[in-house]
């Protein structure tokens, strides 16, 4: 099941984001459950959250996941929701 991960960062969080990113990117690539991410950006073209798409079981696992995210840990969101989501173009 697909499950996309919306996150928002906290207002001038842009410096968290960027001290965190190496480990953040390396979390995503250790596991087979990332179709895709990438950043949202602001209108000066900066990161300011995150969406990803995943490949899990079921919620649980997702939110287990999310919550093992180096973002997470260095506290850069101000929000972050999981839901289901089907593919059906691309």
């Amino acid at each position: 099941m697909r499950f996309a991960l919306i996150a928002k960062d906290k207002p001038g969080a842009l410096d968290i984001r960027k001290a965190n990113r190496d480990a953040h990117v390396a979390y995503l690539k250790s596991t087979d459950a990332v179709e895709m991410a990438g950043p949202f950006l602001d209108d000066n073209g900066d990161m300011c959250g995150s969406l990803i798409i995943l490949e899990f079981p079921d919620m649980a696992a997702a939110q287990d996941w999310a919550a093992n995210d180096p973002y997470k840990h260095a506290g850069l969101f101000e929000s972050v929701e999981i839901t289901a989501w089907n593919k059906v173009i691309g």
